[in-house]
């Protein structure tokens, strides 16, 4: 919820800074910023006094990092996303290495809190959620978030990230932090970039031309527009299969069956890494100085995606025949893979105008946006039906190809917010909002869900597609008072109303205290809500599971489905969170600047898609009875306010810009984020069903997806020159540990855990003209991939671990508990959970910016 109100605690709304002339800052609160070598970094935050009165970064009351458009450059990344990664100590993503509809976009997040509690905004305005709920066992599971790999980022001017609870302003989403991209808005000029790129094995080839310009619109305003068009191959990192670990996986011989195979197919025929991904982008931003001092002002973006990524392959001996479907006649049946196509459609657009009535600034605007995805699956069969067939010929054939259907959201968003200075101290403000969202389930045809569905996918089914909308209207209210041109305090309230579970209220109070010249303190408290997505309380569907060895059907329930009823599972409830944040910025001279920052996260009734429970073997017990109703399901889960939990940590920033080096400028950074607290606050809140067969709806799998699984740290240490011509950037990502608890090991015993690493990444620019740019980027320098090993978290798990007993299989107790992590090597960098970098190892990537 974007609100234009003049307070020093937030980001400014993109109509603010789009129509006033930005002011310098200093680095203080940019994450490794080699903007400040070449483009120094701008921003103006409304403070008291006079309206578009300048402070810097290091002034504000909460932490801010603005990011230029440069520096994104030179991060040499594909999309946005992966760009902040290497930016932003803060925000984590990953590539999961088990795609699906998960490949369409990564889940991403701001100090551990998951992809559901970051808002996004688009020149001040929310952003659409995309349509995907994450379902698999990786990082996010269970949570939704805005599409930012969507955005081109030849369109942004900059982008600004507010890392500290914003519900009392923004409404909804923000309990982790607010991302906000900037639009260039430039009248005049352009560039035209193309870019290549590709992995250092040779696959994961990457093109793309982009497009940006500006036109003025007479004298009153301007037209600026990007079009992007890309292109990134497949790259996948299977492992080379050891035959002695695939025969004890699957218990079958070795000699006559694996070997014969693994010859032919040394890793097992398994396709897993990246994606290949097409994109399409459009966007634009605009804004128009109409009689009176109206601005009229407007942005819209559109991309198309298509995604393609592969399911486990179906080898001979687990999937012993395809019924002749999927191989030539008069051909050895080899077994298949699965693919799963994607394709994405992802837009908004926001309206609006800037005004002046009776000492009054007002802004109102109409924000509409959407995110649609449809699902295909090919080179597959329904197994169900064919083996139905077997006993009756006259039964239909399956398909080899399948449409799984979809899902779609989209929202509607009117905003009116107002602000004036009413005494030479005191500012105060108001807004309100109004929105509507719709989600969809869009179902896939009979085959791809009826008897099990595609193999490996199944559709949406008929019964449990539909059509879901609720509306909202919230309300806020606040002041800031410069106590005295050293101490400003800030305070806000927002009530808001949802059609489809009532009413919450939250405040906020931030202050910021110049100690001296050179030392600022600033803190701020504030409480948030989290409404339950629309995703979370209707998606309903089957879909396949991997567990060892064996490929299960399992359930999804909505949570207000009667099969939820009958386990007596609460109706779904907002989650509740208490902020606290304590700051330190210290400016010793105009070229040095250093920030720290505390923050602590409470969660009240947090939002957990459920482990999958299984029948317990009383047929009285009404887990026992949903899951026999569900035609071919072993188990189910549902959405639930599961826990508490508790987050805390500590953010840094150091920055030391113009030193004379080399006979150029050089800039130093520091930056970092440690976590000191991801944790569960108390007992797990099982349905009485649940507890009643000794289940949980939170395993030890599930528990280290939330807590452990993004880096205990993470550290970024760059250094930027200017050289005459020439800009060299070295730029050094530490990732800290991760543990998961991976389903298929003995997790009551063991955990995985993904060792320290560093990720050197290399730019080098050069002006061949005044107009033309190269630029060269080898990114991960020294090839570092993940690695990982088992750690015993029990004396049972170390006497586990020390046993170097080989048994039958040929295998030790501790090559089989890491043959299972890794789907028996299938995934051996990354296990079948994920990491935390990516495991693309080194890549290279070049670009030529031409400006006109």
């Amino acid at each position: 919820m974007k609100n234009t109100f003049p307070i020093a605690a937030l980001i400014l709304s993109a109509s603010n800074l789009a129509a006033a002339e930005p002011a310098e800052a200093p680095q203080a609160n940019t994450a490794p910023a080699a903007a400040s070598a070449d483009e120094p970094t701008k921003i103006i935050v409304v403070g008291t006094g006079s309206r578009g009165s300048q402070r810097t970064v290091i002034d504000t009351p909460v932490p801010i990092d603005i990011l230029s458009t440069k520096e994104l450059d030179k991060t040499g990344q594909a999309t946005l996303d992966k760009a902040l990664q290497f930016r932003v100590p803060s925000f984590n993503t990953v590539q999961t290495p088990v795609n699906d509809a998960t490949s369409l976009l990564d889940p991403y997040e701001i100090r551990n809190m998951g992809p559901s509690r970051v808002l996004v905004l688009i020149n001040g305005k929310r952003k659409n959620s995309s349509a995907l709920v994450y379902t698999q066992t990786s990082p996010g599971r269970g949570e939704t978030g805005a599409d930012i790999s969507a955005i081109p980022t030849d369109a942004i001017k900059r982008i600004e990230v507010l890392r500290d609870g914003a519900s009392a302003q923004y409404g909804s989403d923000a309990i982790a932090g607010v991302v906000n991209i900037i639009l260039k808005d430039n009248a005049s000029g352009g560039s035209f970039t193309a870019r290549a790129g590709v992995t250092g094995e040779g696959d994961g080839k990457m093109g793309g031309l982009s497009l940006n310009q500006g036109l003025a619109l007479g004298d009153r305003g301007f037209f600026n527009y990007t079009l992007d068009l890309s292109k990134v191959g497949l790259a996948s990192r299977s492992g080379i299969i050891d035959p002695k670990v695939e025969a004890w996986g699957w218990g079958v011989d070795q000699k006559t069956v694996i070997e014969p195979f693994l010859k032919k197919h040394p890793d097992a025929g398994n396709i897993n890494g990246s994606p290949a991904t097409s994109s399409a982008k459009g966007e634009f931003n605009m804004r128009y100085e109409l009689d009176g001092g109206v601005n009229m002002y407007a942005n819209g973006a559109f991309i198309h995606k298509d995604v393609t990524s592969y399911a486990n392959y179906r080898t001979p001996y687990w999937r012993e025949t395809d019924y002749g479907l999927l191989h030539p006649a008069g051909t050895e049946y080899d077994g298949y893979v699965p693919d799963f196509v994607g394709k994405l459609d992802d837009y908004n657009a926001s309206v609006g105008a800037k005004f002046t009535m009776d000492g009054w600034q007002g802004d109102v605007s109409l924000t509409t946006g959407g995110n649609k995805q449809t699902y295909s699956v090919h080179n597959s069969l329904n197994r169900g039906m064919m083996s139905d067939r077997a006993s009756n010929p006259s039964l239909p054939i399956s398909p080899t190809s399948f449409d799984a259907g979809g899902s779609e959201f989209t929202h509607y968003v009117l905003n009116g917010d107002f602000s004036k200075q009413v005494a030479d101290k005191v500012n105060v403000y108001f807004g309100t909002e109004l929105r509507n969202e719709t989600y969809k389930l869009m179902p896939g045809d009979p085959a791809s869900y009826l008897r099990g569905g595609a193999d490996s996918y199944g559709g949406n089914s008929l019964a449990e597609s539909g059509s879901w909308s609720r509306s909202n209207a919230g309300i806020y209210v606040g002041a800031t008072y410069d106590i005295s041109k050293d101490f400003l305090i800030d305070a806000t309230g927002r009530e808001e109303h949802y059609s489809d579970f009532g009413n919450a209220f939250v405040w906020k109070l931030s202050s910021r205290l110049k100690v001296s010249d050179e030392v600022t303190l600033r803190g701020s408290v504030s409480t948030g809500f989290r409404a339950p997505s629309l995703h979370q309380i209707y998606t309903q569907k089957d879909q396949y599971s991997f567990s060892g060895g064996q490929i299960l059907i399992q359930s999804l329930i909505n949570n207000v489905s009667p099969e939820a009823k009958a386990l007596n599972v609460d109706p779904l409830k907002a989650e509740k969170s208490t902020n606290f944040t304590l700051g330190l910025g210290f400016k010793p001279d105009a070229n040095t600047s250093m920030t720290f920052d505390y923050y602590n996260i409470a969660m009240k009734d947090r939002i957990v898609l459920g482990n999958v429970l299984a029948p317990s073997g009383i047929p009285s017990n009404k887990v026992d009875q949903v899951i026999a109703s569900r035609d071919g399901s072993t188990g189910l889960n549902f959405f639930v306010n599961a826990v508490d939990t508790k987050t805390s940590g500590i953010d840094y920033v150091l920055s030391r810009r113009n030193i004379s080096a080399l006979d150029g400028k050089l800039t130093l950074n520091l930056s970092g984020n440690y976590s000191l607290q991801n944790e569960r606050d108390g007992a797990i809140r099982n349905p009485a069903d649940v507890a009643a067969i000794g289940q949980t709806v939170i395993n030890a799998t599930q528990e280290a997806l939330m807590f452990t699984s993004r880096p205990k740290f993470k550290t970024i240490f760059g250094a930027d020159l200017d050289y005459q011509k020439m800009n060299f950037s070295l730029n050094n990502t530490v990732f800290g540990p991760t543990t998961f608890r991976n389903a298929d090991i003995d997790n009551a015993n063991l955990a995985v855990e993904f060792k320290t690493k560093t990720v050197t990444d290399f730019a080098f620019n050069y002006q061949l003209t005044d107009k033309m740019t190269l630029a060269f980027n080898i990114n991960n320098l020294f090839n570092v991939t993940p690695e990982w090993q088992l750690k015993a978290i029990t004396a049972a798990g170390q006497t586990l671990l020390n046993d170097n007993t080989v048994d039958a299989s040929g295998l030790t107790k501790r090559e089989q508990q890491a043959a299972a992590a890794t789907f028996f090597g299938r995934y051996p960098m990354v296990t079948y959970d994920g990491s935390h970098f990516s495991q693309l190892g080194r890549t290279f990537a070049m670009s030529l910016n031409v400006r006109f």
